[in-house]
């Protein structure tokens, strides 16, 4: 295994490793953008590992996990008494990351009035800790990750647009494990390599049609979904050969019909109207389960072809009702509809205000 943890050979990642050898030597800010279990934390770190910092702190904070109140003394300190609480005073992470690096992870749950004071100390690069009026010099490079659109969510006001380009002066993007499965028979071996002597077996084979399958699945959870998995499968193996349990592959797979970035989206947002009884607003609507407002999910649905009126609240599928007719109308009981696609396969929605 690299010393680094960035294990692939495909193009895309290729383009990643070029990308991290590009901005590690300097002090640039560095957003990392990608789904859930792709590495952003592994490729911060090595952005960390191959910079002049490399010999200072790397530290980590996930912003996400939390809560709101704490996130601001944990980022920049507190003196004795701030709160209830503060017998003693407390550096934040800032200064523990002075003159090394501070990895915001899941920067997109920062809370939106914390915003404004991060991006105060990223221009000036000076903290005040809670309750002191006095201003303490850091010198830290920023990176910071995320698995949301960060613009999307400027547009809809839950993200500041001056902090997101300032933390936007070098994207990386990485691809989720669909789009490198080249890589995918490095990653596995690496993995039973790992348990095996964790767990003190002797595994040293996987057979093809294990490969294959491991393959051919589309991997939503990405890198972190294929280590529990193999995880688990080296668990199971009493053998030297990994015997794995394919049918949960089976269990959990996508359609086969999901190709693409929008196609993933596309099923997630009309698995969650299923699941809802085709109910996009309200407290138990869609929009709440997906974690938008109702009128961006329903802009969300338009722009992948999940046409509904916009001023409605609800969308439901129509029983008993052709998908291959077109256009809009209402059906024998006055009930609005309107037409709409998934996957190339036209379906009736009913629309009820």
């Amino acid at each position: 295994m690299p010393s680094n943890g960035l294990i692939g050979s495909s193009r895309k990642f290729m383009a990643v490793l070029d990308d991290i050898d590009m901005v590690a030597p300097v002090d640039s800010a560095v957003l990392i953008r990608g789904e859930t279990g792709t590495g952003k934390e592994v490729v911060a770190q090595a952005i960390h590992d191959a910079s002049p910092r490399r010999q200072r702190s790397f530290v980590a904070i996930n912003c996400a996990a939390i809560p709101a109140a704490l996130l601001e003394s944990e980022l920049f300190g507190y003196e004795r008494g701030a709160f209830t609480g503060a017998v003693t005073p407390r550096e934040g992470r800032f200064q523990a990351a002075d003159r090394g690096t501070l990895f915001l992870d899941e920067i997109g749950d920062l809370p939106l009035e914390l915003q404004p004071k991060l991006l105060r100390v990223l221009q000036e690069q000076q903290i005040e800790r809670l309750g002191s009026s006095r201003t303490i010099p850091v010198n830290v490079r920023i990176i910071a990750a995320t698995n949301c659109d960060l613009w999307a969510m400027v547009q809809e006001g839950k993200f500041r647009a001056d902090l997101y380009y300032r933390l936007n002066v070098f994207p990386i993007t990485l691809p989720p494990l669909r789009e490198r499965k080249d890589d995918i028979p490095l990653l596995v071996n690496h993995f039973v390599r790992k348990f095996s002597e964790r767990q003190g077996k002797a595994i040293d084979s996987v057979p093809d049609e294990v490969m294959e399958a491991l393959q051919s699945y589309p991997w939503p959870g990405n890198i972190r979904e294929l280590q529990n998995f193999i995880e688990r499968s080296v668990i199971m193996t009493t053998g030297t050969v990994l015997r794995p349990r394919l049918s949960e592959l089976q269990l959990h797979s996508t359609p086969a019909e999901v190709r693409t970035m929008a196609d993933a989206e596309r099923a997630h947002i009309v698995a969650t109207l299923q699941e809802t009884n085709w109910v996009v607003g309200g407290p138990g609507g869609a929009a709440v389960r997906l974690g938008l407002p109702r009128t961006s999910l329903i802009a969300r649905m338009q722009r992948l072809g999940l046409s509904v009126n916009p001023a409605m609240q609800t969308v439901r599928q129509m029983p008993g009702r052709s998908p291959a007719r077109d256009g809009a109308g209402s059906s024998a009981t006055g009930t609005p509809w309107a037409n709409s696609t998934f996957n190339g396969r036209p379906f009736r929605v009913a629309v009820a205000g």
